[in-house]
């Protein structure tokens, strides 16, 4: 058995391999999603975001964790975007399909703002799961494909240091997740 989620957190190819990276996860798929607009590209997306779907293992790994994992691999406080990567198709989002899956994102987002890993509160939007869109192919498996260019997108955008400084402050505060 397999269970789905769906993240937005800026470039599609950083939060593909990310989330792919994680034990637990099936498969991550770069894609759109969150819109109105039919059959997007990578050129013309409308109001989509840059999204990942994943499919992954429960007996592995939960959506509690998916959604904290996500949560420390980006800018959860940044309101246009993601790092170098401005406007609405980089702005953040973790998608629900249930009742159940909203409360675990809500939980997680309020216990966020409560370690004050952050100065600021999370701007991350919680949204019903709506139509993924799959990117074209040669989006598929970017950092896998290019790895010369996506390390240098990855430092160059200012993801890496950030979140390696994340980490670091989770360390220093002794702040860690709660566990199921």
């Amino acid at each position: 058995m397999t269970n789905v989620a769906y993240f937005a957190g800026g470039c599609f190819w950083c939060v593909e391999h990310d989330l792919g990276a994680l034990s637990g996860v099936i498969s991550a798929v770069s894609g759109y999603m969150g819109g109105t607009m039919l059959d997007p590209t990578y050129e013309d997306h409308g109001d989509h975001r840059e999204a990942v779907f994943v499919t992954y293992d429960p007996a592995k790994t939960s959506f509690k964790k998916l959604v904290q994992f996500f949560i420390d691999h980006i800018d959860p406080t940044d309101t246009g975007g993601q790092f170098h990567d401005r406007g609405g198709s980089y702005r953040t989002a973790i998608f629900f399909n249930s009742a159940e899956e909203k409360e675990i994102i809500d939980g997680a987002l309020m216990e966020l703002d409560a370690s004050h890993v952050y100065d600021r509160p999370h701007a991350v939007e919680v949204l019903p799961a709506t139509r993924f869109y799959e990117a074209e192919e040669y989006h598929q498996r970017y950092a896998e494909k290019n790895p010369v260019q996506y390390s240098a997108y990855r430092q160059g955008s200012g993801r890496e240091d950030f979140v390696n400084r994340t980490c670091q402050i989770r360390e220093e505060k002794h702040i860690i997740w709660k566990e199921e």
